[in-house]
């Protein structure tokens, strides 16, 4: 059975269907009131949709999940984990205090 990928105005539907009439009635009972805008019949029977094409792969740093880290592998010393926080993310030595000591306040 194809993999047909629907667009309507409001939504992306992926589905399997036997023919078009069939993915189109897919729509009909699932959003009677959305037009279909487009409808492609997929090339295989799988579908992939890319992270970067979605802004998924760009890892932003939380320094809080990353102090928090830090004083964990330190075992809550805290001189070694602004050591760690510093090698982890570059800051420095004031900026890791800081990170720290805000983390080891909020109950670590």
């Amino acid at each position: 059975m194809p993999l047909f990928e629907i667009e309507t105005d409001s939504h992306i539907i992926i589905t399997w269907a036997d023919d078009e009439a069939a993915a189109r009635e897919v729509v009909v009972d699932a959003y009677p009131y959305d037009a279909v805008v487009r409808l492609t019949k997929r090339p295989r029977d799988t579908w992939v949709i890319s992270k970067g094409a979605l802004g998924l792969t760009e890892r932003t740093l939380d320094p809080c999940a990353i102090a928090r880290e830090c004083l964990s592998k330190s075992a809550g010393d805290k001189v070694n984990a602004i050591r760690l926080y510093r090698m982890e993310t570059g800051s420095d030595l004031e900026n890791a205090r800081r990170a720290i000591e805000s983390n080891m306040v909020m109950g670590w």
